[in-house]
């Protein structure tokens, strides 16, 4: 069928914010301003963020949004150097309304994906301090500046897992129910989706008791796939799919969806066209060798039973995946936009949905671009 631009009303799960150097001027309580992040101008001229002396990821990462291909870099250096969509709520909106996109979820930057320098400081209540610190300004100032534009989404710290369970409950009670959670929390010394003492229940259980999604997007583990040392980026960027793909079985080999029967999860940036090869592979070592490959008693079902009951996946170019919407499930998918990442398919958002999407139905579209994150996320949009 034709699709026209009008028809796509995108919501993007997947989008990020280059954060500004005042976000804690107002959350971080007097006694504790003096440890508070910093925006901090280095000896060349660059501008870094640091906590303590913890130097945060690149200020940018790929915030290249507007530039030429032949002009996208690993790191922008400055502020001035980025679009200003990237860290301005207000330009950030303009920017969302020329790609054609209603709303979106902003995973943070310069903290890694999934809070992890937030994480690392030697001081667990300074630490707690200051990611409640940003979640506030995220909820209350970036997502709060235009209610219906944002989905909330929070960062936890994952080192205490009591209080990280409450720390989702006072971010669902502020409206937010999406947490980013490392794909692979092994891969940052913390214990794995297997542990024998569930060490990560008592989040799990306050994410199903509020309604939160768990949030993973590749690289939130601080560690990407690649092959060697000197094999060169492309490499890593042609397999970010495999972290994805790995969290995946770990989650669906875990029992955990057994223990948690209403518990939704979602990847992000990993695209979706390997999902029925994992599903396909799962359900066949499920079937053969589960009696010696340690599932026997917790995985009480093929394994895609759970992958179509409580997992989401996320695309933003990806023919090959659409292909095989079936196996991949058309409730199961969302769109991103990814913006301002050299991924990023703005400000032709639209016009690639459409290109991509022209063999779909409009139930499926609709599905795609905003009615499964509507529902994943508890969003009051229109469907």
């Amino acid at each position: 069928m034709t699709i026209s631009a009008g028809d796509l009303i995108l919501v993007s799960v997947d989008d990020h914010i280059c954060e500004p150097a005042t976000m804690f001027d107002a959350h971080v309580p007097d006694r504790y301003k003096r440890h508070a992040p910093r925006v901090v101008e280095e000896p060349d001229g660059s501008q870094q963020w640091y906590y303590g002396e913890i130097r945060g990821r690149n200020l940018g990462l790929n915030a290249v949004a507007g530039k030429p291909p032949e002009l996208f870099n690993v790191e922008p250096l400055r502020y001035d150097d980025m679009r200003p969509g990237c860290y301005d709520v207000h330009e950030r909106v303009r920017d969302m309304s020329a790609g054609g996109q209603l709303a979106g979820l902003n995973f943070p930057n310069w903290t890694g994906f999934s809070g992890q320098v937030l994480n690392q400081g030697p001081d667990h209540d300074l630490n707690l301090v200051m990611i409640k610190a940003y979640n506030d300004w995220h909820v209350d100032e970036w997502c709060g500046a235009y209610p219906g534009r944002f989905i909330p989404c929070g960062i936890l710290p994952l080192y205490d897992v009591a209080e990280a369970a409450r720390e989702v409950k006072r971010l669902a009670d502020k409206g937010c129910h999406a947490v980013t959670f490392s794909e692979i929390p092994a891969f940052l010394g913390l214990p794995s989706m297997h542990d024998a003492n569930h060490f990560w229940d008592p989040f799990l259980a306050a994410c199903e008791e509020t309604g939160t999604v768990v949030c993973m997007h590749i690289g939130s583990s601080s560690k990407m796939p690649s092959t060697s040392a000197d094999a060169p980026a492309a490499v890593g960027s042609t397999l970010t799919y495999m972290n994805a793909a790995m969290s995946l079985v770990d989650w669906l080999m875990s029992g955990i969806f057994e223990r948690f029967p209403r518990l939704k999860i979602a990847y992000s940036e990993g695209q979706i066209g390997w999902i029925p090869y994992v599903l396909e592979r799962a359900d066949k070592v499920w079937e053969d060798n589960r009696g010696w490959g340690g599932v026997a008693g917790k995985v009480m079902r093929p394994p895609s039973e759970y992958y179509y009951e409580h997992v989401y996946g996320c695309f933003f170019d990806d023919p090959h995946g659409l292909k095989n919407l079936d196996a991949v499930g058309e409730n199961n998918v969302t769109f991103e936009t990814d913006y301002p990442h050299s991924d990023s398919t703005w400000p032709h958002t639209k016009k690639v949905a459409e290109e991509i999407m022209k063999d779909l139905t409009q139930e499926q579209v609709d599905k795609i671009c905003r009615t499964n994150a509507i529902e994943m996320l508890r969003l009051d949009l229109p469907g």
